[in-house]
């Protein structure tokens, strides 16, 4: 099984910066495509940012050139780098690792809150 543990979360000033992990228990995380999604009160949770087990990557039209996402293998960790944050990015943020292709399974962190404020 796989866990995902969040971190990087806060309170930060429109224009400013955080990154976001998602570290993962288990040897085959490598093998997983991992996903961000993101949840603001009273919205649907909407894919943030995704990278393939190859490393191909793709981004919601709202985050693209902001956001990159990335990760790294043999620290079992995919990052999330937001820039020139804004108010609007306030949400709780998710990771997400789909096996399903291969029998791995779908697994979620717990999420972590970002706040950007205006």
């Amino acid at each position: 099984q796989v866990q995902l543990v969040e971190s990087g979360g806060g309170l930060v000033q429109a224009g400013g910066s955080l990154r976001l992990s998602c570290a993962a228990s288990g040897s085959a995380f490598r093998l997983y495509a991992v996903y961000w999604y993101r949840q603001a009160p009273g919205k649907q949770r909407e894919l943030v940012a995704l990278i393939t087990r190859g490393g191909s990557t793709d981004y919601a039209s709202s985050v693209k050139g902001r956001f990159t996402i990335s990760r790294d293998n043999a620290k079992n960790t995919v990052y999330l780098q937001m820039n020139s944050l804004k108010p609007e990015d306030t949400a709780v943020y998710y990771c997400n690792a789909d096996g399903r292709s291969w029998q791995g399974g779908n697994h979620w962190g717990q999420g972590t809150q970002v706040t950007v404020s205006s």
